[in-house]
């Protein structure tokens, strides 16, 4: 059978042969316009890249491959040492996913109340992973694997998502260029949240370079207290030490509450199965349209929704 399709692809020019590596798969993804969600007045749009199109399931497999990429060319990262990190999931499906198909080592520090589906794609890809305190969220699991990573280092390779440059240049080099290309130049504004804030960081950078004229707008919690998974209320929060302030045009500050009912939304309207963090991403993208008369906006949908089903918002609006 494997003869014949081998036989098949070299007779058919038509057949194309894919990627071959599953790392290949990571970025080029699509960028789809919001058709029934939308701005007010008819010359804004509304775009949103589709990052759960990435064989990990999220946008975290961008950096995630760039941080190890970065790490094997330097001699940090090699065969005989254990990748460790914080993540409070994304991150770490991607970690694992990457580590699983290159043979490394992976140990994973992360709050024991992320969603249940999380822990068990994490299991599946055997990951090792040692739970935090959920009160004390991503910061938490970050002061833990810290406190493993110092002293350690012939054993581990402690990635530090959170502080790697090697996160924002991930978007820098694939994400902005992606989007610009993708809107033929047209993108006029950039929106997105802040977690590690690579993603914001990276891709903004690149855009203001591609044209100075890009407004690039950041968003994040409206509390400490939140359910916005992957996010950060910076003022109460561990700084990210890749995060730079400036390069943001303004801030914005979405409810934990507002973001689940657009996630609901884009799944009974759009039919798009989202993240709560797309949700959160929409909200903020139609404040800033709705401040424009012509214009195209767009943003950032971490993850699908998958991950999230255990969790109670969606019975909600029936």
């Amino acid at each position: 059978m494997a003869e014949n399709a081998r036989a098949a692809t070299i007779q058919n020019p038509k057949i194309l042969r894919g990627p071959e590596n599953l790392l290949d798969l990571v970025g080029n993804t699509s960028l789809i316009r919001l058709t029934r969600i939308r701005p007010t007045l008819p010359n804004v749009e509304i775009y949103a890249k589709a990052e759960w199109e990435n064989p990990g399931g999220s946008v975290k497999d961008r950096p995630a491959l760039n941080i190890i990429r970065e790490a094997e060319a330097t001699g940090a990262m090699s065969e005989d040492k254990i990748l460790i990190d914080s993540t409070s999931g994304n991150t770490g499906i991607a970690y694992a996913m990457i580590c699983a198909a290159k043979g490394y080592r992976l140990k994973l520090f992360m709050p024991s109340n992320v969603s249940h589906e999380r822990k068990r794609i994490l299991k599946a890809f055997g990951a090792e992973i040692e739970y935090t305190d959920p009160m004390e969220g991503s910061d938490g699991a970050i002061r833990r694997v810290r406190a493993v990573a110092e002293g350690n280092s012939g054993l581990y390779f402690y990635a530090n998502q959170y502080d790697n440059p090697a996160n924002w240049r991930a978007h820098y080099q694939t994400t902005a260029p992606e989007i610009f290309e993708q809107t033929e130049g047209g993108v006029t504004h950039f929106v997105a949240g802040l977690g590690t804030s690579g993603t914001f960081v990276g891709t903004a950078r690149r855009l203001k370079e591609l044209n100075s004229r890009i407004q690039c707008l950041s968003f994040q919690p409206d509390s400490p207290f939140h359910g916005l998974e992957g996010m950060k209320h910076m003022p109460s929060a561990i700084r990210p030490g890749i995060y730079e302030p400036s390069v943001a045009d303004a801030n914005l500050e979405i409810s934990t509450e507002d973001a689940h009912r657009m996630t609901l939304r884009l799944a009974r309207e759009e039919g798009l199965l989202v993240g709560i963090s797309s949700g959160a991403a929409l909200v903020a993208a139609l404040k800033v349209a709705d401040r424009l008369t012509r214009g195209m906006v767009v943003t950032i949908f971490p993850d699908s929704g998958d991950k999230y089903l255990s969790e109670r918002f969606w019975d909600e609006g029936r």
